[in-house]
């Protein structure tokens, strides 16, 4: 049971129902997720502007998911493993393998690969990457553009696995665990 009141968009008032409104228009669903962070309307409409932005920029859709799915693993985030994991097998189009393999930081696809090493290094850096990472990103062949994109979005997915985490938001999708305890021990 969530730990604190999952907003229903239907009887939401005030800032609360126009940032309601704005997941719906943005995401096309109004998850859980949102109906809890709507008890800040300010948080949830910066969840919106970061995900509207990095949605325009260069990494593609599914080198998004990638990057949320490592992610969340690291983070032992239930809630956005499941999410993501529907997303990237139904709009993403990513296989099965690739959705498991993006879990454990990893590709097939040497590119997103690369992205995928950086994003685990942010992640289990807390940012604090060394020259290694950052050359290997480099080496890789990744712009700036793409390297800044990649710690955008993964610091997207750290605050939607800790907002989940910290409120134990109800799952409505069907569950994803971590691979193993210590993901989810942290």
């Amino acid at each position: 049971m969530s730990r604190v009141h999952l907003i229903d968009p239907a009887t939401a008032t005030g800032a609360a129902a126009e940032q309601l409104d704005a997941t719906q228009r943005t995401l096309g669903v109004t998850p859980n997720m949102a109906r809890a962070m709507a008890n800040s309307p300010a948080a949830l409409k910066g969840f919106l502007g970061l995900f509207g932005a990095l949605k325009e920029g260069v990494l593609s859709a599914g080198m998004q998911e990638r990057i949320a799915l490592a992610v969340a693993e690291l983070n032992g985030c239930s809630y956005c493993l499941s999410a993501h994991t529907m997303v990237s097998r139904n709009v993403a189009k990513l296989s099965d393998e690739e959705i498991e393999a993006a879990r454990r930081g990893t590709s097939a696809d040497p590119k997103a690969a690369a992205v995928l090493r950086l994003a685990v290094a942010v992640t289990e850096s807390r940012g604090r990457i060394g020259d290694d990472a950052f050359a290997d990103a480099r080496d890789a062949g990744l712009t700036d553009e793409e390297i800044v994109e990649t710690i955008a979005n993964t610091v997207r997915n750290i605050f939607t696995n800790y907002v989940n985490e910290a409120l134990d938001v109800d799952v409505e999708w069907p569950l994803v665990t971590p691979f193993t305890p210590a993901a989810a021990a942290g």
